[in-house]
């Protein structure tokens, strides 16, 4: 333990703060134990009561991340051990048992021994809904709250939490094994993977809520396992093509926040703080992702191919927005939604200025699910006071800044407000 007693506050702030970047991997850790994501999630949740109470009294552990491990592990092995004396008891007296131990894990060759990725693959089962396979992933591997999770899905609070509870009684009643499945049945949970790591890294490229533009933690995690998951399934070109979008975006990790930690926008971010290596694996993947296609491309290599065009500029201005224009249409056709729209339009306004570029965006002002979408009316004040409708631009831009949960993004916003009354 260390010597120092920072304050109560402190040391709370301290708990909260590693258990929120722990939590995914000791869940992980402790389903491997129970097989049971629901029971492994409370057994997290006492570790972290753990550490609340011991914490303040004997100060911050020198790895706080395997000390919960180790607390929630315990708790598991515990709780085994008492099921397995109540099965014995069971036994002994003649009756049936309703549970037998877990199985020995198969010595297969394709195996991947990452308690993390097990976790993907199994909350992406097929038994439950795509849209509670999402949320559920996104709790336990993200370690998104509910209301992250429902400004992410663009739905209420209360239909989230109704997902998540309901996804993990179905996972425990159907008892769904911990492991990444082979054939046929990794086949049909590729999709709702891919897509369950695209939004955990979308999380942490641009956060939802909180006083942090970023949360590197998260993109870290998305990436690492796009990139596991294309060395597990090498022939899959979506796979790839998730890595190389990935891989691009986080390239502009450095460049995207100033000094104070403020949102630097894509226009004025200073390219030279650009990661080459990450675009250099960023091309090498989409490389693959085209290699291995066999028919039209789809959606993530789509846009890893949008990301392309943006790494290969010099300056924003130099970017093939014609190109990018042309990709986001093919985007809409193939996997058609409000926010591809939405994209569309910024590229036109770039290609072919913000008059075209506006039509589309009034078009998207009804759709429900952009009602309380912040981009929707930050895209159209961009768009406005380009036009010099500054009054018109200010409002949106405020609307914009009242609809956002992030506090970096809501000070960006109000500052470009001002800016339209100057």
């Amino acid at each position: 333990m260390t010597t120092s007693q920072p304050s109560h506050t402190d040391v709370r702030s301290s708990v909260e703060t590693v258990f929120r970047m722990e939590s995914p991997r000791i869940i992980a850790g402790v389903t491997r134990v129970v097989r049971d994501v629901g029971i492994a999630e409370e057994l997290a949740q006492d570790a972290l009561v753990a550490a609340l109470e011991q914490w303040p009294r004997d100060g911050v552990p020198d790895n706080p991340g395997a000390w919960l491990m180790a607390i929630a592990r315990r708790k598991a092995v515990d709780l085994v051990r008492r099921r397995e004396n109540y099965a014995r008891k069971l036994t002994e007296i003649g009756r049936d048992l309703s549970e037998t131990p877990p199985p020995e894990e198969p010595a297969d060759p394709e195996d991947i021994d990452d308690d993390l990725l097990r976790l993907v693959f199994t909350t992406c089962h097929p038994v439950l809904s795509a849209e509670a396979r999402t949320a559920l992933t996104l709790r336990l591997l993200g370690g998104l709250s509910t209301p992250e999770i429902a400004r992410a899905f663009l739905v209420p609070e209360a239909t989230v939490a109704q997902r998540i509870v309901r996804a993990k009684r179905t996972l425990a009643t159907k008892n769904i094994a911990f492991e990444v499945p082979y054939g046929p049945d990794r086949e049909a949970r590729l999709g709702s993977v891919l897509d369950v790591i695209y939004l955990i890294f979308n999380e942490g490229y641009a956060a939802t809520a909180g006083d942090d533009w970023l949360r590197p933690s998260l993109c870290e995690d998305a990436l690492r396992l796009a990139r596991l998951l294309s060395a597990l399934m090498p022939k899959e070109p979506e796979v790839h093509g998730l890595a190389a979008l990935l891989e691009f975006q986080a390239s502009r990790t450095a460049a995207r926040t100033g000094p104070r930690g403020e949102p630097v926008l894509l226009k004025d971010q200073n390219r030279s703080r650009w990661n080459r290596m990450l675009i250099a694996r960023g091309i090498k993947a989409l490389s693959r992702a085209e290699a291995t296609a066999t028919g039209a491309p789809g959606p993530y290599v789509l846009q890893a191919t949008i990301a392309a065009c943006h790494a290969h500029a010099y300056s924003y201005e130099e970017t093939d927005w014609s190109a990018i224009a042309t990709l986001y249409a093919l985007l809409a056709a193939r996997a058609p939604s409000p926010v591809v729209e939405l994209n569309r339009a910024v590229a036109v306004s770039m290609a072919e200025g913000p008059g075209p570029a506006l039509e589309i965006v009034d078009a998207l002002t009804d759709e429900p699910a952009l009602l309380d979408y912040h981009l929707l009316p930050s895209v159209r004040g961009d768009l406005l006071a380009r036009l010099g409708r500054t009054t018109e631009a200010r409002a949106e831009f405020e609307r914009a800044a009242a609809l956002t949960h992030n506090e970096r993004e809501r000070e960006l916003l109000l500052d470009r407000a001002r800016e339209c009354g100057e």
